[in-house]
């Protein structure tokens, strides 16, 4: 059996589980991956050493953390169940960049310290507000024919 007959074999035993790991993929489940270790780090030790201090700031990253670990997952799970459940936690993640980064700009007092999404990621060089813009680009383009929504 060549590669290609192995490749249209597993695709014919699991024909509902499209795979998003490929190509340009990869490089987002690394990304998201790189995201969730530094935003659930830094959440879990601002939050069990400091968390008076700025307690929205660091659960906001608590929550940027369990995000990014969704999207990790749906990306590396495949299918169509999985590539919508990550186009909507993308669509959720690029929204809170753009609330919570004009918030800090329009009121910085609400954050005595930053978050991860924080004046739009700057402190993650913007990789928050680029990332679910490219993955909601991948997303898209690994839709199924006629469904690109």
């Amino acid at each position: 059996m060549t590669s290609g007959e192995a490749e249209v074999a597993v695709t014919q035993e699991k024909p509902g589980r499209a795979r998003l790991i490929s190509g340009p993929g990869i490089v987002l489940v690394w990304l998201y991956g790189v995201m969730v270790v530094g935003a659930v780090s830094r959440s879990a030790y601002q939050i069990a050493t400091e968390f008076d201090r700025a307690p929205l700031a660091y659960s906001l990253s608590a929550v940027a953390g369990l995000v990014y670990g969704f999207i990790t997952y749906s990306l590396v799970r495949g299918g169509e169940t999985a590539r919508k459940a990550a186009q909507v936690c993308c669509a959720a993640e690029l929204l809170g960049v753009l609330v919570v980064g004009t918030w800090t700009l329009v009121e910085p007092s609400a954050f005595p310290d930053a978050t991860v999404w924080s004046d739009f990621g700057m402190g993650y060089l913007f990789i928050p507000v680029l990332l679910p813009l490219s993955a909601l680009y991948w997303l898209r383009r690994r839709a199924p024919h006629g469904d690109a929504a």
